[in-house]
Formats: structure tokens, C-alpha cells, sequence
């Protein structure tokens, strides 16, 4: 796997910018609250250091002393002023990708604790197999509200990725989520990311734009779909909560 990522050019972003209003933490970030006694972000630092990948850009915004002062050397800080969104703070997080590095991994700093090296390892592998633009992870769970859905056309490729608030009902009883891990081309991104509109509910720009500026543009886009895997974003403290539970179920 370390030969693979080296001579592919294999990079991460972590993005770990965000507010976090409904944790109501004022001077900490989220991905540095604990979750089974480690910060979030270490967790999911440590992930990525077992797959070998050496550089890792991580996007810091709010409260991002709590975060750069838990990671202290072995990554690259790209500070997000304004968090205009995802889709925005990987444009940030370019802007520090050496240029040797080809292909990005992009995943967020809290929920992906709860991946696996086995699993990451095989979304990597698909994307290089597949020579996709965007591979993305995809999680089928029985109760996904909240959610982005996966849509997909009659043959079974990714055409959209719709939150639940715009969902149809039909759309609604799509079981399989999108947990926001993704593996890109750096070229794609380049060429995409200044194609991202604002959303006109909240003026950011989400990574999520990006699937469906793929689809419309024939880009290839491929997925690597998991059918049971115990998986828990953490935006409140109750879902911190949950997350506890859930990880204590489970060995990573």
C-alpha cells in the first residue's frame, strides 16, 4: 500500500474548520473533543499515518488553536478565514497540496473515527483500479435520517447526492447515505471546484455540488459501498453520545 500511494501521489485533506453550533463549544473545536478517551482528529490522523499517506493538509478555522495544538508536526495547516463550506475549505486546502501529490483524500475530522484501515484501504484501491475522477464511500443504514441520499440511474451509477430537506418521499426510503469521504483526482478538483454554486439557503459552497457537476460533465465516478458499518456523525452532544456507544461495539 505505501508503494501504491507514493508513486500514485496520494494525499488527504482533513476537514476540520466548522463551527459546530449545536455542540455549543465555545473555545474548542469538535474534532478535538474526545470520543473514547483520544480527540476525534487524532483518531482519524492515525488512520490515515496506518495507510501510509505522508501528506495531510488539515483545515482549521474555528477554535483552531485546540486543533493545531493536538497535532504538533507531520501535517499542513491551511486556515478556512471565512467557512463558506466544504466545497470552499478543500479549494483552501489546494492552495497548500504540493504538487507532486495527484490524488486527495478527503474525509472530516469527527466521524471518521469511525473507519477502519480496511475499509479506506479498499476506497483507495477501487479508485485507482477504476481510474475514476471521484470515488466516493457510501454506507447503507436502516435508519438514515438526516442524511444525504445516494441517487442512482437505472444502471447503477451515482448521478446526485440530496439532503434529506430535499428529498422526495421516494427519495426518502433510499437507504444509502453519503458519510462524506471521498477520493478525487486533483486535476477534477481544480477544474470543478470554481464551478460550485452557493447554496441559496446558507451562501456556502458544499462538496456535495460536485457529484453533480460530475454527472452532467461525464466524469467518471465510481463508489465503494458498505452494507454494515457502524457509523455515527457527531454534530450534537447527544450524537457525541452515541458515537460513545457505537465505539465501544466496535475494535478499530
Amino acid at each position: 500500500m505505501k508503494k501504491i500511494i507514493k508513486e500514485k501521489g496520494l494525499g488527504a485533506i482533513i476537514l476540520a474548520a466548522g463551527k459546530g453550533k449545536r455542540m455549543n463549544s465555545k473555545k474548542i473545536n469538535k474534532v478535538a473533543l474526545n470520543l473514547a478517551n483520544k480527540p476525534m482528529i487524532l483518531r482519524t490522523l492515525q488512520l490515515l499515518q496506518a495507510l501510509y499517506i505522508e501528506t495531510i493538509i488539515v483545515v482549521v478555522g474555528f477554535a483552531k488553536d485546540s486543533v493545531i495544538k493536538l497535532l504538533d508536526g507531520g501535517v499542513i495547516f491551511a486556515h478556512q478565514k471565512k467557512r463558506l463550506g466544504t466545497a470552499h475549505a478543500v479549494s483552501v486546502a489546494l492552495k497548500k497540496l504540493p504538487k507532486n501529490i495527484e490524488h486527495v483524500l478527503v474525509l472530516n475530522g469527527d466521524d471518521s473515527a469511525f473507519y477502519n484501515k480496511q475499509t479506506i484501504k479498499k476506497l483507495i484501491e477501487w479508485h485507482f483500479e477504476s481510474n475514476s475522477d471521484l470515488t466516493l464511500l457510501t454506507i447503507e443504514k436502516e435508519d438514515p435520517s438526516g442524511l444525504g441520499r445516494i441517487v442512482r440511474n437505472k444502471t447503477g451509477k451515482i448521478v446526485s447526492i440530496i439532503e434529506e430537506k430535499d428529498a422526495s418521499l421516494k427519495e426518502k426510503k433510499i437507504k444509502e447515505i453519503n458519510p462524506a469521504c471521498y477520493c478525487f483526482k486533483v486535476s477534477f478538483l481544480r477544474k470543478f471546484l470554481k464551478k460550485v454554486g452557493k447554496s441559496p439557503a446558507t451562501g456556502e459552497y458544499y462538496l456535495t455540488s460536485l457529484i453533480d457537476l460530475g454527472a452532467i460533465n461525464n466524469a467518471k465516478i465510481e463508489s465503494h459501498r458498505i452494507n454494515k458499518l457502524l457509523w455515527r456523525g457527531v454534530n450534537t452532544r447527544d450524537e457525541l453520545k452515541e458515537a460513545e456507544r457505537l465505539f465501544a461495539r466496535i475494535k478499530i
